[in-house]
């Protein structure tokens, strides 16, 4: 695969870096302390990291509200600790993609502070403003992701603002080309320090329609989506006007011109619409997003037949683009306990790597899915998270799966000296790295295992897919590649299973894999549970 298209079958270790490695004892996690950890992602054999928000920010949502889009907020760091921490990751072959969050910035932002003052001021046309209804309620029935009124009154300028997230996280006008260009000038700060790539928060959330035309309401049964739950009055509503706008196809392409200029930048976005996967055909293609990044296996359902699907849709949906995968991350319940509840066993967290490693396209990893950490539980309390304190109790918010990377068996579990900025799970001291460094058989060294042996195997890398038609709960597929084909199953139980392989598949089986393997006898598979087979197809 040329260097150039490095980010086609990669996998991606997705980093929040205030719960990764804190080097200053301030109880949050840091650049310095992504620096010191370095060597242990490179021990992973991943091809590059995904670094969530570092840049100046209140931290009104940790990050994802930025106040300067060019500068490192002290908590991580400062510019020269960016800097090391590229140069390090490059000198032991690791990519570095960094968020980057265009819709929306922080009501703390130079141009936002300029923008509300009055309606006639250089940036009064950055934001998204509009003029209250003669009864002075909001210009329409938009609603917050996060709960409430998409709207906010600014008594300044005697208009509402837009805010399709936190009220202090105010939309940018892309329809004015000036911010369009002011956007793509900070991107390009970034990949003239030499970053391989960005991760793009909320790409379709751009461009509102410029008729503010009310949502239309969605039937109860409909009410369900991805990144929030149907008690959220966001469900109540379909998001035809508030975001996924054709301008932003346009826009897209502006940015993918720019990122031409630098080859070896790859593009990812986070693409959260009323139909995502059709949303990924329109994104990602040669000329507009180079990957697909979607919350379609962020949900809850984990059978053989919904991963089938999905992956299918997206194929057909997506004929010339290359998707991204993910079961976990930062924003929803880590995978291990979505998927194995409270009981999830070792073996369910190795089998979950390989499985989300084996689709075709790339993988993002979020830390701590290499140690088989499950959701923490964190009290109303300890709890940070905006989104879950207005949710709360039906929704926890998005802190059980950011609590600290576990590092020791010790106090703070070797992420601080200090007070950690959110407490660390006792359940997660046993699997620490210092823990599982020395058990040939943890999940961590299978981690390690699996993906050394994934880079032998191109068609696991860069193969297409073909889905087989198995009885739940086996989930089985043929990648191919440059003429060679090979044959994944997995037993999605904790019990063990048997299914006769299609007569015309002479298989044979593949090891050196580490994963609890099924056994062949003629044609009859039989799978352990959580088991896995792979074969080459003779």
């Amino acid at each position: 695969m040329a260097n150039d298209r490095w980010w086609r079958g990669a996998v991606i270790y997705q980093i929040y870096p205030r719960s990764f490695m804190d080097s200053d004892g301030n109880g949050v996690g840091d650049l310095p302390g992504i620096v010191d950890k370095l060597d242990y992602i490179a021990s992973l054999g991943v091809d590059a990291i995904w670094i969530s928000p570092f840049f100046k920010s209140p931290m009104a949502d940790f990050g994802y509200d930025i106040a300067d889009y060019r500068d490192v907020d002290p908590l991580f760091g400062n510019l020269d600790d960016f800097d090391r921490l590229l140069a390090k990751a490059h000198g032991l072959g690791i990519k570095v993609m960094i968020d980057q969050v265009l819709s929306h910035c922080s009501v703390e932002h130079e141009w936002f502070k300029e923008s509300r003052e009055n309606r006639d001021n250089p940036k009064a046309d950055w934001y998204v403003w509009a003029d209250a209804k003669p009864d002075g309620s909001p210009p329409n029935n938009w609603m917050s992701l996060f709960g409430g009124v998409a709207w906010r009154w600014e008594p300044r300028r005697g208009q509402y603002y837009l805010h399709n997230f936190l009220s202090s996280q105010p939309d940018l006008n892309f329809h004015n080309p000036a911010v369009q260009q002011a956007t793509l000038d900070n991107v390009e700060y970034w990949l003239k320090k030499g970053v391989d790539g960005l991760r793009l928060d909320a790409i379709n959330f751009c461009f509102h329609d410029r008729q503010l035309r009310d949502n239309p309401p969605k039937p109860v049964d409909k009410r369900v989506g991805r990144g929030f739950s149907p008690d959220n009055p966001y469900a109540f509503q379909y998001h035809y006007y508030n975001n996924t706008q054709p301008e932003n196809l346009v826009f897209l392409e502006k940015l993918r011109a720019l990122l031409d200029r630098y080859p070896q930048a790859a593009s990812l976005g986070e693409i959260s619409s009323e139909d995502s996967l059709a949303t990924m055909g329109e994104y990602v293609n040669d000329k507009r997003l180079h990957m697909g990044y979607s919350f379609e296996l962020l949900t809850d359902d984990f059978t053989a037949a919904y991963i089938r699907t999905t992956a299918q849709a997206l194929e057909a949906k997506m004929a010339d683009g290359w998707p991204c995968w993910a079961i976990s991350n930062h924003d929803v319940q880590r995978a291990v306990t979505r998927w194995g509840g409270a009981e999830a066993t070792d073996a369910l967290a190795k089998q979950l790597i390989a499985l989300v490693c084996s689709l075709r396209g790339s993988v993002c990893l979020y830390q701590g899915e290499e140690l088989g950490l499950g959701e923490a539980d964190v009290p109303y309390e300890a709890l940070q998270d905006p989104y879950g304190k207005t949710f709360w109790p039906n929704f926890k918010g998005r802190d059980g799966c950011r609590t600290p990377m576990p590092w020791t068996s010790g106090a703070n579990a070797g992420f601080t000296s200090g007070q950690p900025w959110l407490p660390v799970a006792d359940t997660h001291r046993a699997l620490a790295v210092e823990v599982q460094e020395r058990d040939p058989a943890s999940t961590l060294n299978s981690a390690r295992a699996f993906l050394r042996w994934r880079k032998t195997m191109p068609a696991l890398q860069w193969g297409d897919i073909r889905f087989l038609d198995t009885p739940e709960p086996i989930l089985a597929f043929v990648r191919s590649f440059d003429g060679r084909r090979l044959l994944a199953v997995f037993n999605l139980s904790a019990e063990a299973v048997e299914w006769p392989v299609p007569a015309d598949m002479r298989a044979r089986s593949i090891g050196g894999h580490g994963l609890v393997e099924g056994s062949l006898d003629g044609d009859l598979l039989r799978l352990p549970a959580r088991g896995v087979f792979y074969a080459e197809i003779q």
